[in-house]
């Protein structure tokens, strides 16, 4: 059973920084892809970033030059930098993990979300 445990969220003035993580537990045979996402009240949940095994990088317009995704190879945690944060900003935030179960199925896995409030 693969689980996901975020943390790093909180309270923050407006033009601060907080850096989101990621645990991964469980079994798997290898990673697709990680991400982060994020839903406002009221909103539907959109893509922030993704970053996939092989590194490459994507990012929704709106945070572009601000976040970085990164992840580690070791333990397959996965990390989001946010700095100048904006109001807009303010949101429940995802993990979410693309992987392969075994060599012939995959699956899509999510943590609870963490809390980011941007105070302006």
């Amino acid at each position: 059973q693969v689980m996901l445990v975020e943390s790093g969220g909180g309270l923050v003035q407006a033009e601060g920084s907080l850096t989101l993580s990621c645990a991964l537990s469980g079994s798997f045979f290898r990673i697709i892809a990680q991400g982060w996402y994020r839903q406002a009240p009221g909103t539907q949940r959109e893509l922030v970033a993704t970053v996939t095994a092989g590194g490459s990088t994507n990012y929704t317009d709106s945070v572009k030059g601000r976040f970085t995704i990164s992840r580690d190879n070791v333990d397959n945690a996965v990390y989001l930098q946010m700095n100048s944060l904006k109001p807009e900003d303010t949101a429940v935030y995802y993990c979410c993990t693309r992987i392969y179960d075994t060599p012939f199925s995959w699956g899509e896995y999510w943590g609870q979300g963490t809390q980011v409030t941007v105070s302006s």
